[in-house]
């Protein structure tokens, strides 16, 4: 089996499940439709067609750096100015990165890594508000969808990891399609079915939530104290 890994990394992010009206909601994870959605996006699907390959593909994500959740307040006008839409309240996770992973046939795996490198359509973080920063795909590699998960490198931003400094590894949590013999932790609406804006549909998924522990790579456990490690990464101007 292969993997194919991902760093969704960026300024907002929004991955929905429960969304209604004026209120759309984010969790605090990418969710499985959320990222197929991407894929399709990558490689020119429209929301019409079927997405009857990448409904196979196994998924899971691991929390490298969790960010937070912030709130957002917004209205829209007609073109003439004259009617007010109702006021919406907008979710999204700030600062956050994920390393996500599908697994597969290998032939469809090298075909999404192009498509990711080359996208036929923008490919955004959830909502269209929300674009990636940096390289999206880390590439196919041979091996199990968790093992990845469990073993790949630290992918928080720098300032990140050095405020962790004073520990040689991190708990990072992952949550992943669950296997045959898995225990499910909980299941998620957010397997999708179809993006049809008319018949758009969504199915149930078993998740299993663990944790793993990667090394810092910016690692530096106290031996002795020193006053000026606070000013560590600072210059004068």
């Amino acid at each position: 089996m292969s993997v194919l890994l991902m760093r969704l990394a960026g300024p907002l992010q929004a991955w929905g499940t429960r969304s209604r009206f004026v209120h759309r909601h984010t969790e605090t994870a990418p969710t499985k439709s959320g990222v197929i959605g991407m894929l399709a996006a990558a490689r020119g699907l429209r929301r019409t067609d079927p997405l009857t390959d990448l409904l196979q593909l196994r998924f899971g994500v691991r929390v490298d750096q969790p960010g937070q959740i912030i709130r957002d307040f917004q209205v829209a006008r007609t073109l003439d100015g004259r009617t007010s839409m109702p006021l919406t309240y907008r979710h999204y996770l700030s600062d956050a990165v994920f390393l996500a992973a599908v697994s597969g046939e290998q032939t469809l795996l090298h075909g999404l890594d192009a498509a990711l490198a080359r996208p036929h359509f923008p490919i955004f973080l959830g909502r269209r508000s929300c674009p990636p920063a940096g390289v999206v795909s880390l590439g196919v590699h041979d091996g199990d969808l968790g093992d990845r998960l469990r073993t790949w490198p630290w992918q928080a931003a720098a300032w990140h990891q050095r405020e962790h400094r004073r520990h040689r590894t991190v708990r990072l949590e992952i949550q992943r399609d669950a296997g045959p013999d898995d225990p499910v932790t909980e299941t998620m609406p957010d397997a999708p079915v179809s993006f049809d804006p008319t018949h758009r549909r969504h199915a149930w998924r078993s998740v299993v939530r663990d944790h793993t522990a990667v090394e810092n790579p910016l690692a530096r456990p106290a031996i002795d104290h020193d006053p000026m490690d606070v000013l560590e990464g600072w210059t004068c101007t």
